[in-house]
């Protein structure tokens, strides 16, 4: 099932699988990735329960032996549309024995997304409706049009390193130099050879899409994400923005995932929330 919501000139349509964002317009304009297969078939998958891969394929939830999905199971799940209008849409996740193998917890997980004339924000609840804490990560990946030579510029000038991924897409203790008290970084054709940049440690709370081209820009707001990724396939003409609430694996080896790096909780019968939201500026 597909939804459209539209407010002034500016336009939405999310699909019921994986509640992805398919699409964000200012009238004809579209901001989003076409979702090309010969690069990347995605234009906005949720990360939900897990960021990235797990060491060895798998992790320990409260002694017990657990395989998670990369990214988690939500983004290929259908999750139910409720509670809609013309400028907003929620759509919710419940357990099911195929989740419980992979994740031994009882939740109820909503996306709602909520359309202005000015642009968008996406809103994450997770509602633990077992009886002891559950550790989740979470995360965004929208993938925004752009090309190469447009620029990302932070709030704030920013000192950061990037964390070098290897071939299994784990997390090494290698660190790339990025920026250095400087918030402008170029997306060039071999930025991401090897993978995303993946940040924390920021100062800023959101960071700006733009072009010398043209302009329009998109200011992301990431909220207090402790990660941020930034993602495309190289040569490819979009840009993932990707607050994470949570972090891919590193080769050091955690006893349970509730101690992963980054990891959040939340207690029974409580409800996290986290949202992103982006900006159209034209």
């Amino acid at each position: 099932m597909e939804i459209t919501l539209k407010s002034g000139e500016v336009s939405a349509k999310i699909t019921s699988t994986g509640a992805e964002l398919k699409s964000l317009k200012v009238g004809n304009r579209e901001l989003m990735w076409s979702a090309d297969p010969a690069f990347w078939g995605k234009t906005s998958p949720l990360l939900f329960p897990m960021i990235g891969t797990l060491k060895d394929g798998k992790t320990l939830i409260n002694g017990s032996e657990y395989k998670i999905t990369k990214h988690g199971f939500a983004r290929d799940l259908e999750l139910t549309p409720e509670d809609f209008s013309s400028t907003s849409a929620m759509f919710s996740l419940t357990q099911s024995d195929y989740t419980k193998a992979m994740f031994p917890f009882d939740f109820r997980f909503t996306v709602r997304y909520t359309l202005k004339a000015d642009g968008l924000t996406v809103t994450y609840r997770v509602h633990n409706t077992s009886n002891s804490d559950m550790p989740f990560c979470i995360g965004a990946h929208p993938a925004f049009a752009c090309q190469i030579g447009d620029h990302l510029l932070f709030e704030k000038n920013e000192t950061l390193d990037t964390v070098a991924i290897d071939t299994e897409c784990l997390r090494t203790s290698q660190m790339i130099p990025v920026l250095r008290e400087n918030n402008v970084i170029t997306i060039t054709k071999n930025i991401f050879d090897n993978d995303a940049l993946i940040f924390n440690g920021m100062k800023s709370s959101y960071i700006t899409l733009g072009s010398d081209s043209h302009n329009r820009k998109i200011k992301f707001d990431f909220g207090d994400c402790p990660y941020l990724g930034i993602w495309a396939k190289p040569g490819a003409s979009y840009v993932c923005l990707e607050p994470w609430w949570g972090v891919n694996d590193s080769h050091e080896k955690k006893d349970d995932f509730s101690q992963k790096d980054a990891i959040q909780s939340v207690g029974a019968g409580k409800t996290y929330t986290c949202y992103w939201q982006a900006e159209i500026i034209e």
